[in-house]
């Protein structure tokens, strides 16, 4: 009989929780209360006991992060009572042989999942397991593109991985990516007779590499960050070569020097290479994101009669609004007052007056929402994302800012999962952080319009027949003719201008 180990509850606010260090290795005995391992939250760390006596199988390894809830370890209860003091030197033989995984003869045909209603094709990233490795269930053996989100794709069996598609291939959904071949047990390397057999051994010798080798554990991989320091400068200690948390903070002061010293190294060799007047080529495969971005900037210029209007906002009044209440408001709410939050106000309440802004075009139907689900346009390592803030209409300054920050953080890190980034009824993009002063942004189909923000330059105004210089932004409304008029397109812009420039409107709704 096993006995499932689960994540515990340990607190309202927290939602998962990092394995911090294992005291038993996977094969041991231990006894009901005793501690495993350390679990650490972003609150606090807490030690988690044995629920029962037995053989521990370890399911998550040091770093690894888990939801409450998920299983962590399982305990095999049945070895507790055959293992005795006599017999344990022994054991280890019959344990290894009853380990050693025998071929069922079946084979399970893993097939690309559906992962939205509008994906037809992946493309594969990379393979975190190797063609031949031992997978267990549900273990995370490859990571897949999509034209919105990078996915895991889990092992649905146990036994010896078989490559179908090679790293870059496009896979249509339902489309054969690999192949287990289905084994009962587990291999000799995984008992715990390997794992203690000899320790000096052990440490001398690299252990075996797999997708954990050079990588760090979030603990470490903040340390890193904060010193300047890759991850593959670093040799890691933990299991498979993990880069554990001692290791980073051991490696602060090592690796800095040699990084230093091994780009100035490097340095000449790359110039030396490098010929003044040499016509090099280099070509790269489209990702599947860029792919499919491509082909719907195209179909929304071939299938909408999009126009652009322009207008420009004075951004003295929120500038001055922001200097003076922006160190109070950080404190209060913990996030910054930037531009966005009053962009996304103004903007919501323009779309509430002039509703065929917020509409879309369904075959031949017009579909007005009443909700204002706002688009942002953010820049990610893999391409332009836009997630969406949902009811933007209903939100409070620090609100939005909060969402805004989190859903770029996301979107950074390509975290962003696919209901983040469906729907919206109207897209804001900032071109202005790029140093633009001036652009038509293409309408997010299947929206009606998108608000374009520039940079922000002082320019010499006629204000009461005086000469003043203002802080200037051109703003431009890029939408389809098709259910937008020109009177329409041009009051919103005019709404929102007005509203920009006198934030108090914000306040009272007038």
């Amino acid at each position: 009989m096993s006995k499932e180990i689960k994540v515990p509850a340990v607190g309202e606010s927290i939602t998962e929780v990092t394995v911090g260090q294992w005291f038993k290795k996977d094969g041991d005995q231990v006894e009901m209360d005793e501690v495993l391992c350390e679990l650490e939250s972003d609150k606090a760390t807490f030690e988690l006991p044995a629920e029962a006596a037995g053989t521990l199988r370890i399911k998550a390894e040091e770093g690894d992060t888990l939801e409450i809830g998920a299983v962590i370890c399982v305990i095999d209860e049945s070895t507790n009572s055959v293992a005795t003091d006599s017999d344990k030197p022994s054991g280890t033989d019959s344990k290894t042989q009853a380990e050693t995984p025998k071929s069922t003869g079946e084979v399970k045909e893993m097939v690309v999942p559906t992962v939205g209603e509008s994906i037809t094709e992946v493309t594969l990233a990379n393979w975190i397991k190797a063609d031949g490795d031992f997978v267990e269930l549900d273990e995370i053996i490859a990571e897949v593109d999509s034209d919105k989100a990078t996915f895991e794709l889990p092992a649905e069996g146990s036994g010896i991985l078989r490559h179908v598609a090679q790293e870059g291939d496009t896979l249509e959904i339902g489309g054969l990516i690999c192949k287990i071949e289905i084994m009962e047990g587990k291999p000799a390397e995984t008992s715990a007779e390997s794992k203690t057999e000899s320790p000096a051994s052990t440490s001398a010798s690299p252990s075996k590499e797999s997708y954990a080798t050079g990588h760090a554990s979030p603990a470490a991989s903040k340390i890193l960050a904060e010193k300047g320091i890759k991850p593959e400068e670093v040799k890691g200690t933990g299991k498979d070569g993990r880069i554990t948390k001692e290791d980073a903070e051991n490696a602060q002061k090592k690796a800095a020097a040699p990084a230093k010293e091994q780009k100035k190294e490097s340095a000449p060799a790359q110039e030396a290479v490098r010929v003044p007047g040499s016509r090099e080529e280099k070509r790269e495969k489209m990702s599947s994101l860029r792919r499919t971005v491509s082909r719907r900037l195209v179909a929304v210029k071939n299938e909408t009669a999009m126009l652009t209007t322009f207008n420009e906002v004075n951004m003295k009044p929120i500038m001055d609004m922001r200097s003076k209440y922006k160190e109070m408001f950080k404190e209060k709410h913990g996030v910054g007052l930037g531009f966005m939050s009053f962009f996304t106000k103004a903007v919501c309440v323009a779309l509430q007056e002039w509703p065929a802004v917020n509409a879309k075009i369904d075959g031949n139907e017009m579909v007005f929402h009443d909700f204002c689900d706002i688009s942002i346009a953010v820049s990610a390592p893999k391409g332009l994302v836009v997630p969406v803030i949902r009811n933007a209409e209903g939100m409070s300054f620090d609100q939005i800012e909060k969402e805004v920050v989190r859903l770029a953080t996301k979107a950074r890190d390509n975290k962003l999962s696919i209901e983040e980034m469906t729907g919206g009824t109207f897209t804001i993009t900032n071109g202005g952080v790029f140093g633009s002063m001036m652009s038509t942004p293409i309408i997010n189909a299947p929206q009606s319009a998108i608000l374009g923000m520039h940079n922000i330059v002082q320019r010499p105004m006629a204000v009461n027949g005086e000469v003043k210089i203002l802080p200037m932004m051109y703003v431009a409304l890029s939408y389809d003719h098709r259910i937008i008029d020109g009177r329409e397109s041009v009051s919103f812009l005019v709404r929102v201008k007005q509203l920009l420039e006198e934030p108090e409107r914000l306040l009272f709704g007038v």
